[in-house]
């Protein structure tokens, strides 16, 4: 509860500085700040799965019958896109394999842009180091997120994205909120049983997104759930960070930093080419192109009114 307070008391700080995503970022950079420097913090548990439901959640709606129908012509771009991710974080793999000092199964999935307890578990099964692979993607989320919403709040342009078929607000009666709330509960509860990586987000996801693009009115999850989803997930996030994260094995997170680094650069680049080749919106690109994490991402698309079907295809295909 000590956590739950903070990370409002960060989320009010950072909406009052007008930071981008500041129910995101505000907790997850205040809890992590607080337990670098020695306050034994810890995360609600099942804070950040009901986090992720709601984001999830919240996605899903965008997915109505114009949205799917644009996202079958634009498949070709979505594959680019998540072949170009892919590509890029083998890449970093090489970078960390030759630099950081760890054998290619550690170096192999702490760098691709996936997420972080399911590289843990593949390094465990894999023969990786998990607490690397942590580490790794870790620092990997915490500076994606210190950079592309930054840039995209400052500098991107207005969005072309096609907007919900209601508008703001329409939560329609508490019946029809059980009903979303219902809908999205199955979804994580089947993806679950199947074992899917994720499922707190696709879950949800996937059934709101299929009624929607069957044509059901849905209504929208109320403003303060999805805040309230928003901030679990920085908490919990923020957690992650120890005292003792960065000065252990400095010379692995530092070549980790790098190459993540190089991934960004090499999705800035792999946008403006497809920008100058008269594919999409660039700050739609960029979210679909960067490495992750994907409820971060989706959620900064939302947020900023960014073209949310494509950077969740984009990211759930990679």
């Amino acid at each position: 509860m000590l956590t739950l307070v903070l990370a409002l008391g960060a989320a009010l700080l950072a909406r009052w500085g007008h930071l981008p995503l500041p129910w995101l970022l505000g907790p997850l950079f205040g809890v992590a700040l607080l337990r670098m420097a020695g306050l034994p913090l810890e995360a609600l548990r099942g804070g950040r799965q009901a986090g992720q439901w709601a984001i999830g959640t919240a996605l899903g709606l965008h997915f109505t019958p114009l949205v799917v129908g644009r996202l079958g012509q634009e498949a070709p771009l979505i594959l680019a896109l998540a072949l170009g991710g892919v590509l890029a974080g083998l890449l970093g793999g090489w970078i960390l394999a030759r630099w950081g000092r760890v054998n290619p199964a550690t170096a192999f999935f702490a760098a691709l842009p996936g997420g972080a307890s399911e590289m843990v578990v593949l390094a465990e099964r894999g023969g990786g180091a998990p607490d690397r692979v942590a580490a790794a993607h870790g620092l990997r989320v915490l500076l994606v997120v210190s950079t592309i919403p930054f840039i995209l709040y400052h500098w991107a342009p207005a969005s072309p994205a096609t907007p919900l078929p209601h508008g703001p607000g329409a939560t329609g009666t508490l019946l029809d909120l059980a009903g979303l709330i219902a809908l999205a509960w199955v979804g994580a509860g089947v993806l679950g049983g199947l074992k899917v990586a994720n499922f707190w987000v696709l879950g949800p996801m996937a059934s709101v997104g299929l009624a929607t693009a069957l044509g059901c009115h849905l209504p929208l999850l109320p403003g303060w759930a999805v805040n309230g989803g928003q901030l679990l997930l920085g908490a919990a996030l923020g957690t992650r960070f120890t005292p003792e994260f960065f000065s252990a094995a400095p010379r692995f997170l530092s070549i980790s930093a790098l190459s993540t680094f190089c991934a960004l650069a090499l999705g800035g680049l792999g946008v403006m080419l497809l920008q100058a080749a008269g594919w999409g919106h660039w700050p739609t690109l960029t979210l679909a192109a960067s490495p992750g994490g994907m409820a971060e991402m989706c959620l900064t698309a939302e947020v900023l009114g960014l073209g949310v079907p494509l950077v969740t295809a984009t990211h759930v295909l990679r």
